[in-house]
């Protein structure tokens, strides 16, 4: 096989679509700006041969249209991400993940596997993964557990590595640390496949003794070896579940996870200041702080009598964003996994959003104050991806086919004096009417999208930008001549007799 057959057997995922990433200029902060744009159209070996040879960077969408994927991927896009500490801990915590970096500097943690398993399995194994690298939050691919593929949905692409394989920043990385070569990935990639079986006979840290019944994050942390960093924080957090779960002796207790969690013990005198401080009013988990939020899973610890309870401070959870390019637009979100279609009006407003989610996806999200609403709607249009749809759900695409009806239908003059009733008069290859004639037909169909102005633009483009207006000497009612203004396109009959006549030289009979 050759180096894209094999590369597009590797990210095999949906047939319908695939992504496409226009990189532009770097930023200030070191990211690369991108256009990525999903093209209806499946992957092929030409366009992966494309990405190898630098000439059109590609991605694959992992999900296919019956909600089943053989890939998936962690997208951890963090500042000043040491790739090669992750690549440590992916090796120390022995995950079936192979890091390559992304465009942007970043990381893709790639799982593959051996057979079609359903996208809500492996999304679940890939939130554990991130939870227990400590980048739980971090964008999962797929992005989704169910596609809208009756509505015109593909999913999510994630950009493919190896784009200019010879000169590539996108590599690989082995386990010392070095990059790989294309051909080497390809045998670290047959080495790491896994079932959904193996997937869940793994242990993804170590063992899980202390606060299975409070905060997740804790009993994530104190999984996976001696508390060394922000000791402080941690501990904090530990005073709050002894409070909890142990009112009249907590400090006893708090005392002990120090001992025998924290390397070095916090000095006695830290933790009497921690004492001191939770003992003066009564605090909460502080989940938005690291390193509690990066290994954080909400809904476990949501259930869990001493961890955040039901009326803990929440956000929705908001994923990737598709921007379907129809007229008007639609818009597809990712809401705690599971994917609602939106209007440009239900995305500008919190309380037609969450109408919206109540009728899809039976899930009332929390509110959120105004301010912090924008800004998250905001961050998900500028990493949104655009979905390129059929001409004719675009308005362009519905005003061409309009006027082919009119210009082609039972009301076409008979003769040119009928062009001044509104009719369409077709001679020597064009078909001529008035501008009043064409907008009154277009307001009787119901189509008002246009102003006299855009369709006279839509004319003539359709003249390919050439002369398309002028008089027309026409006999009046009385038998004089008489000049009419009037527009004109190709004749849509002859147009599509040509088209005929190709074809049938096509095929002889």
């Amino acid at each position: 096989m050759s180096e894209a057959e094999q590369l597009l057997a590797v990210f095999q995922g949906s047939s319908a679509a695939h992504g496409q990433t226009v990189v532009g200029r770097v930023g200030r902060n070191g990211k690369t700006e991108a256009n990525s744009t999903v093209v209806r159209e499946p992957l092929t070996i030409e366009r992966v041969q494309a990405h190898i040879d630098g000439k059109q960077g590609i991605g694959s969408i992992p999900i296919t249209q019956e909600n089943m994927c053989k890939f998936g991927a962690l997208d951890i896009d963090t500042y000043d991400l040491d790739l090669k500490k992750l690549n440590e801990k992916v090796q120390g915590l022995k995950l079936p993940l192979l890091l390559c970096r992304s465009k942007s500097g970043g990381a893709h943690l790639f799982l593959f596997l051996k057979d079609w398993e359903p996208a809500a399995l492996i999304r679940e194994y890939l939130t554990e993964m991130s939870i227990a690298l400590g980048h739980s939050g971090c964008e999962i691919f797929p992005k989704q557990d169910k596609i809208l593929a009756d509505r015109g949905d593909v999913g999510n692409f994630i950009n493919m590595p190896y784009y200019n394989s010879e000169l590539t920043t996108r590599y690989c990385y082995d386990k010392n640390g070095e990059a790989m070569s294309l051909s080497e990935f390809f045998d670290a990639v047959k080495k790491k496949r896994i079932s959904a079986a193996e997937l869940n006979a793994l242990q993804f840290a170590g063992e899980r003794k202390h606060f299975v019944d409070g905060p997740y994050c804790l009993e994530v942390m104190s999984s996976l070896g001696p508390i060394s960093d922000m000791r402080n924080i941690f501990m904090f957090a530990v005073g709050v579940y002894c409070r909890y779960k142990w009112p009249d002796d907590w400090k006893k207790h708090h005392e002990e996870y120090n001992r025998i969690l924290c390397s070095p013990s916090l000095e006695a005198k830290e933790i009497v200041q921690i004492q001191e401080s939770l003992q003066k009013k009564e605090y909460f988990y502080q989940c938005d702080t690291c390193p509690l939020k990066d290994h954080c899973d909400k809904d476990i610890c949501k259930t869990r009598p001493f961890g955040v309870g039901s009326s803990a401070p929440d956000t929705p959870d908001l994923g990737g964003l598709t921007i379907m390019l129809s007229e008007p637009r639609l818009y597809f979100m990712d809401v705690d996994g599971r994917r609602v279609q939106l209007s440009t009006e239900q995305l500008q407003n919190q309380l037609l959003w969450q109408r919206a989610c109540m009728e899809q996806i039976q899930t009332m999200p929390p509110t959120v104050k105004a301010q912090k609403w924008q800004t998250m709607v905001s961050a998900l249009m500028n990493k949104s991806t655009q979905l390129e749809v059929p001409e004719e759900l675009t308005l362009s695409g519905q005003f061409k086919e309009l006027l082919r009806t009119y210009c082609t239908s039972r009301i076409k003059a008979m003769a040119p004096e009928e062009m001044d009733m509104g009719k369409p008069w077709t001679d020597e290859g064009l078909t001529r009417f008035t501008i009043v004639g064409i907008m009154t037909f277009l307001k009787n169909r119901g189509f008002t999208s246009y102003s006299r102005a855009q369709v006279q633009e839509q004319i003539k483009e359709l003249n390919n930008g050439q002369e398309c207006f002028g008089r027309y000497s026409v006999r009046n009612t009385d038998g004089k001549r008489t000049q009419i203004r009037v527009w004109w396109v190709p004749s849509f009959e002859d147009t599509e007799t040509e088209t005929s006549q190709e074809t049938n030289n096509e095929i002889p009979f």
